[in-house]
Parts: C-alpha cells; sequence; structure tokens
C-alpha cells in the first residue's frame, strides 16, 4: 500500500473524526451520510442500493464487477459521545501525537472504533477499484447505530425483500492487533442485551422527591432497593450468571490459542491490576468465551451529588453478554420472575433494549481462510478465537453469508475511553490486509 493511500485514509479519518455522529447528535450523524454517500458514489463509483430514513440510516451500496462471487464489507459510522477532559486533544479535533512504547499515533474519538477501520476499508477497496484489480463483487453495509445495538440494520437484513445476495464471506474491518499482539481472528460473535434496571418512588413506597435521610428508618429509599436488586442478578465481581460447556471444536481452539495467549499482556491492554478469577491460560480463556454475564456501566440517583438525603429514584444502566447457545432473554425472564416473587422489590422496573444472539461460523469457511492468508502477508500468523467476547451484528448476516467476520491487520486502543487512538504505522498494514483479504476471497 502506497504512502499516498495511508495519508489519504489518515486525511479522510481525521475529517471524519472531527464529526461527533454519536446518538446523542443526530444533526452531525446526518452530515455524517451526506459526506459517505458522496465519497461512495464520487470517488469510489458505487452504486447506492439503499439509503434509510432517519438521522443514522443504514447505508447500502454495491460495486457490481459481474464476477461470480460477493462479499460484504460491513462498518459503522456512529461513534460514542466524548468530553474534552482529560484528553491529549480534542476529541473531536483528532491530532498526531506520541505515546510511550507505542511510537507515533493519531488520537480522537472513533480513531479506533471505528472511523478509522471505516476510512481505511473505503481506501483499500478503491484502490483495488483503480488498479481494476478487484476480482469480487462488493456489498458495502454501513450502520449508524453499531453503538445501540443496531437495530435498523438487524430490520433490514431480516426482510423478506432485502436486496443483499448471498455472499461467500462478510467482513468488518477493524484494528485486531490488540495490544500489539498477534491479530486474531473471531470465528464469531458474542450475544449482547442491553437494559435499564430503575427504581422510582410511587404507590410502593418510595418518596416523590428528595427527601432529608433522617427519614430512613420509616421511608423507603429507592437507591437502597436498586442495591438490593442488583445484589441477586449475577454472581460477586463478574456478574457471572451462567455457563455453556465448550464444543470439541472449540476446546480444541481455545487450548491452541492459549499456548500463545499471555495473560499479563492481556492484563496491560485492559489497563487492569488482576483477574477476578484465578487460572492458566487456558482456563481463563474458557471463563471468558463460555461465560454469560451481567455487566452495571453506570449507577446514578436522581438528584446526582446530593448528600444527607434520600433520593426519589435511582437507576442502572446494565449489558447482559452471552456466549453463542445461551440466550439473554432466559435470564432477563428469571429476574423479572424473582423481582414478582419479593414485595420488597415491587418498586424495580426493568426495560429490556436491543438484544442480539450470539453466533459462530466455522474455521474452514472461505472468509476464515481469506483472512488467515491476509494476516500472513501483512503482519503474523493470527490468534483463532472461537468467537469474540464482544458483539457484532453477526447473527443478522448468518443468512446473508457463509461467514461473516471482524479483522484486519494494525493496532489501535482505548475506543469508548479517553485518548482513543490507532497505530499510525499499523494503518498501513490495515489497509494492505483489507486489501489482501479481498483479492484472496476472489
Amino acid at each position: 500500500m502506497t504512502d499516498a493511500r495511508l495519508d489519504e485514509a489518515l486525511a479522510l479519518t481525521r475529517a471524519w473524526c472531527a464529526i461527533p455522529s454519536h446518538a446523542g447528535d443526530p444533526a452531525a450523524q446526518a452530515r455524517m451520510v451526506d459526506l459517505l454517500l458522496d465519497w461512495l458514489v464520487r470517488a469510489l463509483g458505487a452504486t447506492i442500493v439503499t439509503r434509510g430514513t432517519g438521522p443514522a440510516p443504514v447505508i447500502h451500496a454495491r460495486i457490481d464487477r459481474g464476477a461470480r462471487d460477493s462479499v460484504i464489507l460491513y462498518n459503522m459510522y456512529d461513534v460514542m459521545p466524548a468530553s474534552r477532559e482529560g484528553w491529549r486533544v480534542d476529541p473531536w479535533e483528532g491530532g498526531l501525537s506520541e505515546m510511550a512504547g507505542i511510537g507515533p499515533v493519531f488520537v480522537a474519538r472513533g480513531a479506533e472504533n471505528n472511523k478509522g477501520p471505516l476510512a481505511g476499508m473505503l481506501v483499500a477497496l478503491r484502490d483495488l477499484v483503480a488498479r481494476d484489480a478487484l476480482g469480487v463483487n462488493v456489498e458495502i453495509l454501513l450502520d449508524g447505530e453499531e453503538e445501540i445495538g443496531s437495530p435498523a440494520m438487524r430490520t433490514y437484513l431480516a426482510a423478506p425483500d432485502c436486496p443483499l445476495p448471498h455472499c461467500t464471506g462478510g467482513l468488518f474491518p477493524s484494528l485486531c492487533e490488540y495490544g500489539g499482539g498477534p491479530p486474531r481472528l473471531y470465528l464469531g460473535f458474542s450475544g449482547i442485551a442491553k437494559g435499564r434496571i430503575s427504581v422510582a418512588g410511587g404507590d410502593w413506597g418510595g418518596p416523590a422527591t428528595a427527601i432529608h435521610s433522617s427519614n430512613a428508618p420509616w421511608i423507603a429509599n429507592p437507591a437502597r432497593v436498586l442495591v438490593d436488586a442488583l445484589a441477586g442478578f449475577g454472581a460477586p465481581l463478574t456478574g457471572a450468571l451462567g455457563q455453556i460447556a465448550l464444543d470439541d471444536e472449540a476446546r480444541g481452539l481455545v487450548a491452541r490459542l492459549a499456548r500463545g495467549f499471555d495473560p499479563e499482556a492481556e492484563l496491560r491492554f485492559r489497563t487492569t491490576a488482576r483477574y477476578a478469577v484465578d487460572g492458566d491460560a487456558e482456563a481463563l480463556l474458557t471463563r471468558v468465551l463460555s461465560t454469560a454475564s451481567l455487566t452495571i456501566s453506570s449507577l446514578a440517583t436522581a438528584p446526582q451529588g446530593d448528600t444527607g438525603v434520600i433520593p426519589p429514584r435511582a437507576e442502572a444502566l446494565f449489558d447482559l453478554r452471552t456466549p453463542p447457545g445461551l440466550s439473554a432473554e432466559t435470564y432477563l425472564a428469571a429476574l423479572r420472575d424473582r423481582l414478582a416473587a419479593d414485595p420488597g422489590l415491587a418498586g424495580v422496573t426493568v426495560e429490556a433494549g436491543e438484544s442480539a444472539p450470539g453466533v459462530r461460523f466455522g474455521a474452514a469457511s472461505a472468509g476464515a481462510r481469506a483472512l488467515t492468508a491476509a494476516y500472513g502477508a501483512t503482519s503474523r500468523a493470527p490468534q483463532v478465537w472461537p468467537w469474540a467476547v464482544g458483539s457484532a451484528p453477526g447473527h443478522a448476516f448468518a443468512r446473508h453469508a457463509d461467514s461473516f467476520l471482524i479483522g484486519g491487520a494494525g493496532r489501535g486502543g482505548n475506543a469508548h475511553g479517553i485518548d482513543e487512538f490507532l497505530v499510525v504505522e499499523g494503518f498501513g498494514r490495515f489497509i494492505a490486509s483489507v486489501s489482501a483479504w479481498l483479492t484472496e476471497m476472489a
């Protein structure tokens, strides 16, 4: 990949990261859509198959080469919110920096997740088109709601008249040299359900407005009730809810993965001092891949920050993550049953948001073989995981493609956090790896 392609991808990344296209800014999301549609048509020569409605619509574009086979390139243009506090550069302007032990990086909200990979993916694709080296038809699916569960994309893909042909493989290009280690090849995704558990004062008890905390002996506290409800929802420390038994293929993949897996390096990548459970590399990997768990991502009372009061409202936002084969709804139903059976928890409300089941694909699929070859040509031999601990709408693509994988060379970090970054040197490898995957799929 030429320096010109790397420079172009970095320039696109900087321009697109300057647009705060998160769910709380529909005007910015609409602006991002307009830029993408213009680039797809003007720079790539793609045909727009679908431009959905709303500020963050599904974008479906097509490059028809008259080839026998078609593939999917999926990516996202929404990001998480960010405040400027603590960043080395303004997250909505972005900029080059130097990170100790890593080297030159580009820092911005969306640099890693996922506007950098989106820009690199499209530049790699245009490079192949310009050189008349693209040997497959490409279906480009761009998602503006990935961070909130991809509801519009899942609806689009599930429609009986979805204009997506069956494809030999799909790829979600991302920077997969996590922590600077070998690139990872995930053969599927975990499931996820997002939701809210809340308690507000009402007929069950609890105040309608904040009252003095001296009333605690005879007035119920919504925050206390919320804590009691959460205490029975998942095991201590990790929120573990249940486990699956890994099948023979998954056990074999985990055993091979464990031989090259560095638990201490993983802790450093996760900015954590120690694991919540004990065990060697294989036991830790088995645990994280096989366990359904509840993650409390936010706890709040209203009003916030007051002392000496009983608050009228308390809530927790949660992610319920499940390995393929376990259903989040099973655990949500059990929670509702427990709440209904306990009069002391009568004020608790559970709201379930977007939900997506886990999914897995075969290691011998054409997409997986092509990604392995792409890594070999641009990076090094990958770590092969039976599925990712994270979630993506892979299940929605399963009816349209023989496999749907996340992959790509190159390194980034701090997704969803302060100083989100991509490594400049690895960005060139990422672009080359997307190009190599497309070439292999042909």
